[in-house]
């Protein structure tokens, strides 16, 4: 990440995408703005962004739908705004691969925090003197995980992680071999909603993790739910 990060405002409404710049740019963030979603994707074909805060609601292709497309060829944080605030839209936008999602309205001093909590997960050092001792790959099958640089392959072929899915996965490659419960996973990735809510989302994470790891995602082989106490790692 760079010293000054760059943030991309997608969102249809000029006024907004006015606000955010302002209050943004005061906050020492340098900041661009895309009316919709294909001018998004020009300015990503040139410039190279540190978060991406799309707009749900959009004409045409909508933030979802964005959010999904850009996953297939980046894993550039996203965050999503929009005026539903219901927990079945925010387990959408995770679903599409969003790192986190705020509903309208907002303290514009909360999005100030989740931006710096996104940009923290996905700049801080992978390596940790705790971790010093760790494997330096964890076998997952097909797959391997390299602990000290934080990356998931598939053969030779890297797998792409969200984010909070690179903040998951740390954490569980750190206790491989034993439980973590939501309420550790929730506090790597953060969260602001009801308990029932969050917790929710961090379920949904864990089934994006499954597909990307396991050969049958519904049947769990390193991946696993310990009953009473969480989720465990559990490499060859």
């Amino acid at each position: 990440m760079s010293e000054t990060p760059h943030i991309l405002i997608v969102d249809d409404d000029s006024r907004i995408r006015g606000l955010l710049k302002k209050y943004l740019s005061r906050n020492d963030y340098v900041v661009s703005e895309a009316r919709d979603s294909a001018h998004a994707r020009k300015l990503l074909d040139g410039l190279i962004f540190d978060l991406i805060v799309i707009d749900v609601m959009m004409p045409g292709e909508d933030g979802f739908a964005l959010t999904k497309g850009l996953r297939q060829t980046m894993d550039t944080p996203v965050m999503l705004l929009t005026a539903k605030g219901d927990a079945e839209d925010r387990i959408a936008g995770l679903e599409c691969g969003a790192d986190d999602y705020l509903a309208k309205p907002f303290e514009p001093r909360e999005l100030l925090l989740r931006i710096s909590a996104i940009l923290r997960r996905s700049g801080e050092p992978v390596v940790e003197a705790a971790e010093a001792e760790l494997p330096r790959m964890l076998s997952l099958g097909q797959c391997r995980y390299d602990v000290n640089r934080g990356e998931l392959w598939k053969g030779q072929d890297p797998v792409r992680l969200t984010t909070a899915e690179s903040a998951l996965m740390r954490l569980l490659a750190r206790q491989a071999g034993e439980p973590v419960s939501r309420s550790d996973l929730l506090a790597e990735v953060g969260g602001g909603e009801e308990p029932s809510a969050q917790e929710r989302a961090i379920d949904v994470q864990v089934t994006r993790l499954r597909r990307k790891i396991e050969e049958s995602p519904r049947v769990p082989r390193y991946l696993q739910t310990v009953r009473g106490a969480g989720y465990m790692l559990a490499p060859d």
